[in-house]
């Protein structure tokens, strides 16, 4: 099986495919990121769905043949796959364009030179690999017909229909190219257009390299910061601007384990903090798309509000168990759905407030029904910031007061209190500084450890968190405070490895945790990220910068990232890629190039008085 860090990722901004540097396509969700799968190789074996392109072994060197070199042509999502052989070399160009009629999945084999034989092997299994479709020709098409769901396959090579499988055998030769394009529609409708390839990848090419310009980073880390956001933006779901927090589901954060989750959704948090990463390098049209998501998604009702909701804002997301996929090498179970939908998280009103702060900083401007909103969760927020709640990394065990959620309630009120104070919002000032008083001096007295000098997981307990990295960041207290740097120094040493990566939180082991769950999980690439931050903040801008580029260096060659990684085996592991992970590496790259150069608006505070704000990372990013 092909390791996480070995696929390629390519989409059409409404669902996506992964390629192996073998040429097999194995995760394909159609006509969307959360449908249900039709190759589904990923989480078990080829026979559960998967589309080969690739070299035949040579006859003269018996055995597999070679990986490929693979590039994303430019700022893209245009992905190229060169194999040089003993008969020649051949390229596979793999893309998806921008959808305006059926999702389409475009595969050009080139030959670059001498003459290498290739085959393909299709083979569709619709309902996440559990369905063997019915393989017909229509008017000399190929068509794959699965209850409500057609695959129509057209290409100029000859096919046979083996087990299952429509397989093509061909050479090329230098100059020779031979396209296979992959459309779906409805079982009962009008059969899809048949497009250009070439046509068709000059349109991609073009969507790619102009959004990718609009990117106002020009720091020392460019070539990782744009294809984190073209990796962003290839999780967006346009017709709506809803944003996933991944593209895959039950990728594991441990191999042979069962924290296995479906990230095909959209994550308040996931995307607010995506939104954060674009606006600040330019990017103004998904913060206006998100917007409106989020005002169909929340229907002016917080007293309700998911932590998360389908890419169209659906709020049913009930989450259940495939048993026929055996997971990722053997990770089990496989799940569709996510449970935690129905979770108590305060720390979202911090993240969805934060980035509608964000998005009137940069010129996005508050309209009328995204005030009433903002007045409705902030008015929800005062009446519930004192309860027990699931936290940010939604365990399954009992609620406790975490302490990064009472921040991010202080960092919802805050922001609402500053946008006020610019005149953007009518509120109750007086009301509002009181209570961000009243949950900066809980914070302070009830999630801080003097014996320690360390803020603790949640009230009471003397475990840390990875998220609380993150006071000085969002302005909670000043990098400089004593309370601060100690935290950031027990979280070093207690949670960081050798290498400086950062787990969240300690698990349990065979036992379950805090997290109500048993087994461990890989280092949490975000909270390296933030790792790098919080040294960057606290004057260690050598250290921050080493942890910087090692954490760039677990890229793969493509330059994507999953949520974790292994340090023992050196693999990536959960769900891929990450939007988390990206957002990290955005984020972090802006606030190293700003405090290698800063400004006067963007020093260090001075230690603010009780519950009134710092300045956060994320104001200093809005001004640059």
């Amino acid at each position: 099986m092909n390791h996480i860090e070995q696929y390629g990722l390519i989409g059409d901004m409404q669902t996506s495919a992964h390629v192996s540097e073998d040429g097999s396509l194995d995760w394909l969700c159609l006509p969307r990121f959360d449908s249900a799968a039709v190759f589904a190789a990923m989480l078990g074996t080829r026979q559960h769905g998967a589309w080969r392109i690739a070299p035949t072994p040579d006859a003269a060197e018996p055995g597999p043949v070679a990986g490929a070199e693979r590039r994303y042509r430019g700022d893209s999502l245009v992905l190229e796959s060169v194999w040089r052989t003993s008969r020649g070399t051949v390229r596979v160009t793999d893309f998806m364009p921008p959808r305006e009629g059926a999702p389409q999945v475009i595969r050009v084999v080139e030959g670059v030179s001498g003459e290498v034989p290739m085959a393909s092997t299709f083979r569709p299994r619709p309902g996440y690999g559990r369905i063997s479709p019915w393989i017909h020709e229509v008017g000399g098409r190929i068509v794959a017909e699965a209850g409500a769901d057609a695959l129509w396959l057209d290409t100029s090579a000859q096919h046979v229909e083996k087990d299952g499988a429509v397989v093509s055998s061909f050479a090329v030769s230098a100059g020779d190219s031979v396209a296979f394009v992959l459309s779906w529609g409805s079982s009962h409708g009008a059969p899809p257009e048949i497009p250009d390839p070439d046509a068709a990848l000059a349109t991609t090419l073009t969507f790619w390299q102009d959004w990718s310009r609009q990117c106002t980073y020009a720091g020392p880390y460019r070539e990782a910061v744009v294809r984190s956001l073209v990796t962003l933006k290839a999780m967006t779901y346009a017709p709506s601007g809803g944003i996933v927090a991944a593209p895959t589901t039950s990728l594991p954060e441990e191999i042979g384990g069962g924290r296995n989750w479906d990230y095909r959704y959209t994550w308040l948090r996931d995307a607010s903090t995506t939104l954060n990463s674009l606006l600040a390098t330019g990017y103004r049209q998904e913060a206006e798309a998100w917007r409106r998501w989020l005002l169909r998604a929340v229907a002016g009702d917080p007293e309700n509000l998911q932590i998360m909701y389908g890419i169209t804002g659906e709020r049913d997301l009930v989450e259940r168990q495939l048993p026929w996929l055996p997971g990722y090498e053997g990770s089990t179970p496989v799940r569709i759905g996510n449970g935690a939908a129905g979770q108590l998280q305060l720390d979202v009103y911090g993240e969805v407030i934060e980035t509608l702060y964000l998005a009137d900083r940069n010129g996005v401007a508050h309209c009328g029904d995204t005030a009433a909103l903002h007045r409705s969760l902030v008015e929800h927020l005062a009446e519930r910031w004192k309860e027990p709640d699931e936290g940010i990394w939604e365990i399954r065990g009992p609620r406790q007061h975490f302490v990064h959620s009472k921040v991010m309630a202080w960092v919802a009120v805050d922001r609402t209190i500053r946008l006020a104070e610019a005149g953007a919002l009518d509120v109750d000032l007086v009301a509002l500084m009181e209570l961000r008083a009243a949950i900066h001096h809980e914070v302070c007295t009830q999630g801080f450890d003097p014996a320690r000098n360390a803020f603790t997981q949640f009230y009471g307990s003397r475990e840390l968190d990875a998220a609380l990295l993150l006071i000085p960041r969002v302005g909670f207290l000043p990098a400089d405070d004593p309370r601060v740097i100690g935290t950031v120094e027990a979280i070093r040493n207690e949670l960081s490895t050798p290498e400086g990566f950062v787990h969240r939180y300690p698990t349990g082991g065979q036992e379950a945790g805090v997290d109500g769950l048993a087994g461990d999980e890989g280092v949490f690439l975000l909270c390296s990220f933030w790792m790098v931050d919080a040294l960057a903040l606290t004057g260690r801008l050598d250290d921050a910068r080493s942890l910087f580029d090692r954490l760039l260096a677990l890229r793969n060659d493509l330059g994507l990232l999953a949520e974790e990684y292994d340090p023992a085996s050196g693999r990536q592991l959960g769900n891929y890629p990450q939007a988390f992970s990206h957002m990290g590496l955005v984020e972090t790259a802006l606030l190293l190039e700003r405090l290698a150069a800063p400004r006067p608006c963007r020093t260090l505070p001075q230690p603010p008085s009780e519950g009134s704000p710092a300045q956060s990372t994320s104001m200093i990013l809005a001004r640059a």
